[in-house]
């Protein structure tokens, strides 16, 4: 495991227009959260959102979609993004995260200049009809083996909170395991009221122990990376999420919720002598 910190970026290019009933989304339509709802975010705001994003040290710059998966508008949308953001900020990793997609697909992204697929399975293929029922888990992983035969980095993870057992997440985990990712995305539960699921129950010591799991099981891995749910998981004992086994963080924002200021997290890392990874193989 790298000893320096990979810092990612998101930007929500396409916001709150889903139509799956994922219990644990607030950009389900089904649900009607309160959050901000767009089709496509103008392209020159998207490479504003990435020079800032390499400002503050991000080596990752995430396209993320709010559909089930890639349909032709959408592909053509994310291509048309990757070209721009390439042009303009040649330095970042392009990540796409469009949901289901075929290879394909994948190979179209590959070409337009995304370097890594985020496609997360979110629990167990056990608990997953608990949350879902729109589409199934197995189109989840079928997924994450096409970004691996597409040459794509694969990003793959899930969320802690959602009422799962220790035994699902432990499930979780082998089934990451076969797909050998070279980033895993821990998220805890972010509750929102209009959101089915309860807030969640794990304490910040479970959630540490969680991250050390994660890193034991997924020992291969490059990176762990705490996204979302980091800051109101952990509150004051974010640092501690790195002698877990943690090495890499969301920097700025999310999906639909505020992240920390970045200036903020900058300080931590330094006052903890954590370099920033300035390479993606760093």
């Amino acid at each position: 495991m790298s000893k320096k910190i990979f810092l990612c970026a998101i930007s929500n290019i396409n916001s709150g227009t889903c139509n799956e009933d994922c219990k644990f989304c607030s950009q389900s339509v089904k649900y009607k959260a309160d959050i901000e709802r767009y089709i496509q975010k103008p392209i020159d705001k998207i490479v504003q959102e990435a020079k800032e994003a390499k400002e503050s040290g991000a080596l990752g710059f995430c396209l993320v979609t709010a559909h089930k998966g890639l349909d032709d508008k959408t592909l053509k949308f994310v291509c048309e993004v990757a070209r721009e953001v390439s042009r303009e900020v040649p330095e970042l990793r392009l990540i796409a995260c469009n949901g289901t997609a075929s290879l394909e697909q994948l190979l179209e992204l590959k070409e337009a200049g995304i370097k890594a697929y985020n496609h997360n399975l979110e629990t167990s293929r056990e608990f997953y009809p608990q949350i879902c029922s729109t589409h199934p888990w197995d189109e989840r992983f079928e997924t994450c083996k096409n970004v691996n035969k597409a040459g794509l980095v694969l990003i793959s993870g899930g969320i802690f909170g959602l009422g799962e057992t220790q035994d699902d997440r432990i499930s979780m985990l082998k089934s990451l395991q076969e797909l050998n990712p070279t980033s895993v995305p821990i998220n805890f539960y972010i509750h929102n009221e209009a959101l089915p699921i309860k807030p969640s129950d794990i304490s910040v010591d479970e959630a540490l122990e969680l991250i050390r799991l994660t890193r034991e099981m997924l020992s291969d891995a490059d990176r762990i990376m705490v996204a979302g749910g980091r800051e109101t998981m952990f509150g004051e004992r974010q640092n501690e999420i790195f002698e877990a086994g943690a090495n890499s963080i969301v920097i700025g924002n999310y999906l639909t919720t505020l992240g920390r200021e970045k200036n903020q997290d900058l300080e931590m890392l330094k006052s903890l002598g954590l370099d920033i990874a300035t390479s993606p193989n760093a």
